[in-house]
């Protein structure tokens, strides 16, 4: 997948609001892009180096919501990776520009899923 332009909400932990996850700069949100490959969802935030990475794996849900983070996604909607990692339960928020692109996301995200299900 070619790489997009994209909003990175943060990471939550347990779904709640107000506990955000801290490790490996999950805590940084930001503008960026991201990208999907056979392992996983990639977002790079602009000026940093290093991608944040999801693996397909790892992922339990595709949520959506108004808010994520705490933060308020004025007139769009959080796309949710509800996901596990190290015994907890993550939820990482991301905002697209436009409805096409968060159904073509989500429905990447699923085909991958699915893949790996087949797979093994």
């Amino acid at each position: 997948m070619a790489m997009k332009n994209g909003y990175y909400y943060g990471t939550e932990v347990d779904e709640k609001w107000w506990k955000r996850y801290k490790k490996a700069s999950y805590f940084m949100r930001g503008n960026g892009e991201y990208w999907l490959d056979e392992k996983g969802i990639y977002f790079r935030r602009f000026m940093t180096q290093e991608p944040l990475m999801i693996p397909f794996s790892k992922i339990r849900d595709i949520k959506s919501g108004w808010f994520h983070t705490g933060k308020v996604g004025i007139g769009k909607t959080a796309t949710k990776i509800v996901w596990e990692n190290n015994g907890l339960l993550l939820s990482s928020g991301f905002n697209f520009e436009t409805r096409l692109e968060i159904d073509r996301f989500i429905g990447n995200i699923k085909n991958n899923i699915n893949k790996k299900g087949r797979n093994g």
